[in-house]
């Protein structure tokens, strides 16, 4: 029947599909601007951060030398250790030795654990140590006890340059601050922060004796190398060499990919931000059009009845949305040009290069591509429903296009959005897998959600409440009623709060990661590098002090010599235990126990007590994760060299071990009776009550027994606060791209639905319902709306966050309920609040200015 109403259709050309499409726009420019916001924050995201990782790896890779300082380090525990290939060449060399010392401050007579490092040559050859003031570099180096101190220690202690530092028996006049160099990372700076001090006065500070524990460093520069010579090749051809003598190499060109591998991580998180904002941006223009074309609907059926065809009509709005998505790309991409000028401030703590601000032509256009072919691709959804918009809804003013079964054209646009969000997935985060599993995942959550929609509205319309007031009844029948907004409105708030939920909880798992927890009865502060002739006084001097000693622990060094009789180079070559060459490369260090303390668990095999005897060979305990990733075994014969003496033990047992708690751990575990006479330093454990009762003990321990040091677990609890609140800025910084998208979603979803409800309020109002009557029925209406889609979202999210805790954390999910009741209020009353701004309109004026002005 419908066929036969309104004239045949005609063959219409392009120009005329413009021009319908520049003039219905001029009519629906709000809405339209608001289908743009969608896109632009999700482009805008993708851009900044695609620029901003392409100059990232671009300084990398043109930094790589100022990151190394020299073309070559070689490093070894050995002071003679030598590389012939390397020294018979014409270079220029450096040296550097470095140990762990406690330095003390005259000034406040206070004490720090410091990476003492003494430095003889012109390294840097490639970039400098950036000091303060900056001439520091060169002045420490005339010959004069002089110091660089790291900047954070200075700060810390309250002391600053020309403030003296006591190192041993030497003291040095600090000459500046020390900002950054080659070879500082924050993890060591976080418990040892380095201090540089001229190599001639190393034998004066009395800390080098026998058995002290010291890396050392050369760096070379080659001085006219041959024109065939690459150093990466002679490194790896020689790899089995330098293992063999324990020498450790780095190149420029390894420094460069550890470096970019060091930044993968951030480089994974700032494509999640990117790919969440414009997953939300996705929704929003779905959400956006689908309202939209529900509102022009009946435009379309008097275009059919005029003699226009569906496909007419549909090439109309298409062309409206394929320009409108374009110009909300072009928009995203000038943004995210912008934006990525602040990224490197905000990052600027935790890279090792200079990042410059260029752009990126490849990130602008393929933020301008992609965003057109979202916005056209989740637009064709609603769209294709225009196709088969009947004449006769001119005149029975509703869609009563009730066919069933699966539309073809619905069914590929589907297929072709799945295909989209898995390559997406893909680009961003670089696995298949992990792309698919995320891809899956957002499907399940739709469909989640739509199913919460329609058992809500099942149950709302089953059960109806027939006794409660016209105001309740009206509000709830909102919700099932033709030309409900519950499904899109749950749809796209629901989703938008999961994704951000989300990243909230995963942003509050990484930190907890990186956190240290210390009960009360924990310890708390570590001494260590004790002789075994000091172990007595020292002793005595912590329970003078009124500390008590939780641990007292022998720690001795050592290398694996041999496994069943084969030693490394027969190890490797045996292809039946696939033993791993690591455990030979190793330096070990183990004590010697009779019983297992609280952070340990016996796993297999027994625990020997006591070897006092000697009949038979000493059974060791190693760590069960580790026999198990080296392919090791119960029984297998373990000879070990300990400094010079083979000593012949059995894997006896293994054990869990609890890295996280703040106590010596070993992977070695000796008996007793077998590692008394070896060389050996001591560890002795405490806990202080407070910080200046750590400070005091630490003054004492270090005036008496300068070679010894001391790590405060509290100190570097401070630090890693401070670090820890720093990246938990960016990871907020860098959410709010999210968030910002996630809330224009769910503004556009409610004013565009505003209109679904005008001609309904209006006929209200003509029928006599007060203004109060209308907001409450429309305030119910959102705040069930709201809340369904809120809880929705958050039980999603703390779904997904338990899945990523336990299956890609390895941890323990408890949610934290005041987030989770911020992020409740927030949603819900925005939605309520947003849906209240919008009914203004309609019930400030009279009903027929709202029906001419709105409804067209």
């Amino acid at each position: 029947m419908d066929k036969q109403v309104g004239v045949s259709p005609q063959k219409v050309s392009r120009k005329w599909i413009l021009k319908m499409a520049w003039r219905d726009a001029r009519k629906s420019r709000s809405r339209l601007l608001l289908f743009i916001s969608s896109i632009v924050i999700g482009i805008a995201a993708l851009v900044a951060i695609n620029s901003f990782s392409d100059n990232l790896q671009s300084d990398i890779n043109s930094q790589a030398k100022e990151l190394l300082g020299a073309d070559l380090e070689l490093a070894s525990n050995d002071p003679n250790f030598s590389y012939g290939i390397v020294d018979s060449m014409n270079t220029e060399v450096s040296f550097e030795n470095s140990f762990a010392s406690m330095i003390f401050f005259p000034k406040n007579q206070e004490s720090r654990l410091v990476d003492v490092r003494s430095l003889e040559g012109g390294f840097p050859y490639y970039g400098k140590l950036e000091t303060e003031p900056i001439n520091a570099e060169a002045t420490f180096r005339d010959g004069s006890a002089k110091a660089l101190v790291d900047q954070s220690v200075l700060v810390q202690y309250n002391v600053g340059v020309g403030d003296s530092i006591k190192i041993g028996q030497v003291t040095f006049k600090i000459e500046g601050a020390l900002i950054s160099s080659p070879s500082q990372s924050m993890g060591a700076t976080l418990v040892a922060p380095a201090v540089y001090i001229p190599m001639s006065y190393l034998d004066s500070t009395g800390l080098i004796t026998r058995g002290s524990r010291v890396y050392y460093r050369r760096f070379y520069k080659f001085i006219n190398p041959p024109k065939d010579f690459d150093i990466d090749a002679q490194i790896r051809a020689d790899s089995d060499s330098l293992r063999l003598w324990k020498i450790s190499s780095e190149t420029i060109r390894e420094r460069k990919e550890d470096t970019g591998r060091t930044f993968d991580d951030l480089a994974d998180f700032l494509n999640l931000v990117a790919f969440v904002a414009l997953l939300l941006g996705c929704v929003g223009v779905a959400s956006a059009v689908h309202i939209y074309i529900k509102e022009k609907i009946r435009l379309v059926a008097i275009l059919r009845c005029l003699g226009a065809s569906g496909k007419d009509a549909f090439y109309i709005y298409l062309t409206q949305i394929g320009i409108f998505g374009l110009f909300g790309s072009i928009l995203g991409a000038i943004a995210g040009t912008f934006i990525q000028t602040v990224l490197p401030k905000i990052f600027a703590e935790f890279l090792p290069v200079d990042v410059t601000i260029a752009l990126s032509w490849t990130s602008i256009l393929g933020g301008v591509i992609t965003g057109l072919f979202m916005s056209v691709l989740f637009a064709l959804s609603p769209l294709v429903s225009i196709r088969k918009a009947s004449p006769l809804i001119t005149l029975r003013g509703v869609n009563d296009n009730k066919r069933r079964g699966i539309d073809k054209i619905q069914a590929l646009i589907y297929s072709a959005i799945f295909i989209f969000v898995i390559s997406f997935a893909f680009i961003q985060i670089g696995s298949f897998i992990d792309s698919l599993w995320f891809t899956l995942f957002i499907a399940l959550a739709f469909g989640f959600l739509a199913l919460i929609a329609k058992i809500s509205m099942w149950l709302v319309k089953k059960f109806f409440p027939s006794s409660w007031s016209y105001v309740w009844r009206q509000s709830l029948a909102n919700l099932y009623r033709p030309n409900n907004q519950t499904l899109i409105l749950i749809s796209s708030i629901g989703l938008g709060t999961a994704l951000i939920t989300t990243l909230y909880f995963i942003q509050s798992l990484l930190i907890s990661q990186v956190e240290i927890t210390t009960n009360e009865d924990r310890p708390n502060l570590m001494i260590f590098d004790i002789q075994s002739h000091q172990v007595a006084a020292l002793t005595q001097l912590t329970k003078d002090t009124g500390l008590l000693v939780m641990q007292s622990v022998p720690v001795v060094t050592m290398r694996l010599k041999s496994i069943n009789g084969l030693s490394y180079q027969k190890a490797m070559e045996d292809t039946v235990r696939n033993f791993r060459g690591s455990m030979f490369r190793r330096e070990w260090r183990v004590t010697y126990r009779d019983s297992l303390i609280e952070s340990e668990e016996l796993v297999q095999g027994s625990l020997q007590e006591s070897n006092s005897t000697g009949d038979n060979l000493p059974a060791v305990s190693l760590e069960e994760s580790y026999t198990t990733r080296n392919n090791l075994k119960l029984g297998d014969t373990l000879v070990w060299n300990v400094q010079g003496v083979p000593i012949s033990t059995v894997l006896g047992s293994t054990r869990e071990i609890d890295w996280n708690r703040v106590q010596t751990n070993f992977l070695g575990l000796f008996p007793s009776g077998v590692l008394e006479a070896a060389p050996q330093f001591h560890v002795l454990i405490t806990r202080v009550q407070s910080v200046e009762e750590g400070a005091l003990f630490q003054r004492e321990v270090v005036k008496a027994y300068p070679n010894v040091s001391v790590i405060d677990v509290g100190l570097i609890l401070n630090t890693l606060d401070d670090i820890l609140d720093k990246i938990a800025f960016v990871i907020r910084f860098m959410a709010l791209f999210s968030i910002v998208t996630g809330l224009l979603v769910l503004i556009s979803s409610v004013i565009l639905s505003k209109f679904q409800r005008i001609k309904e309020s209006v006929l209200l109002r003509t029928m006599g319902a007060t203004r109060n009557q209308i907001l409450s029925i429309n305030s119910l209406e959102y705040f069930f709306l709201g809340s369904l889609a809120s809880l929705s979202g958050i039980s999603l999210a703390m779904l997904g966050s338990w899945g990523l805790a336990y299956y890609s954390f390895d941890s323990t999910f408890i949610p934290n309920l005041l987030p989770i009741a911020l992020v409740y209020l927030t949603i819900t009353g925005l939605t309520i609040i947003i849906g209240l701004i919008n009914s203004r309109g309609i019930i400030s004026k009279p009903p027929l200015e709202v029906l001419r002005n709105e409804i067209q």
